[in-house]
C-alpha cells in the first residue's frame, strides 16, 4: 500500500503520465480535425463536378448541395469583378513618366506635422 501511494505521488505519475496522455490525445484529436478538413475539401470537389455536369442549378439548390445567392449581391459582385484588361487600362491611363518619390514619416516623427509641412511646401511650390 505504501509503495502504491509513493508511486502515485511520484514525478512519473504527476508529470510523465499526463504529458503522454496529452501527446497521444492531441495526436488523435489532430487527426480527426484534419480528416474533417479533407472531407469538406472532397465534398466541395464533388459539388463542383455536379455543377459542371448538371445544367439545372435549381436541382442542386433543391438537393441542398448549393445555396442560392441573393440576386442583388450577385449583381454587385459582377460590377466589382476586376479583370486583367481593366487593370491594364488603368496602368495605361496613369502617367508613369512624371512621378515623385515621397518619403513617409519615420517612427520618431509625428505623421501629422510631417504631412502639414509637405502640404505647405506643395502650396509654396505651386504658387
Amino acid at each position: 500500500m505504501e509503495k502504491l501511494r509513493r508511486l502515485w505521488k511520484g514525478r512519473t505519475m504527476t508529470f510523465g503520465v499526463p504529458l503522454l496522455l496529452y501527446l497521444i490525445g492531441g495526436s488523435f484529436g489532430l487527426r480527426e480535425f484534419a480528416q474533417i478538413r479533407y472531407d469538406v475539401h472532397n465534398l466541395h470537389g464533388k459539388i463542383k463536378k455536379l455543377q459542371i455536369r448538371s445544367n439545372n442549378f435549381t436541382e442542386l439548390v433543391a438537393i441542398g448541395l448549393v445555396y442560392e445567392v441573393d440576386p442583388a449581391l450577385k449583381e454587385k459582385f459582377k460590377k466589382n469583378t476586376v479583370t486583367l484588361e481593366s487593370e491594364y487600362e488603368k496602368l495605361e491611363k496613369s502617367n508613369l513618366d512624371n512621378w515623385e518619390n515621397i518619403r513617409g514619416p519615420s517612427v520618431w516623427e509625428d505623421s501629422r506635422t510631417v504631412q502639414k509641412q509637405r502640404r505647405e511646401a506643395l502650396r509654396h511650390k505651386t504658387e
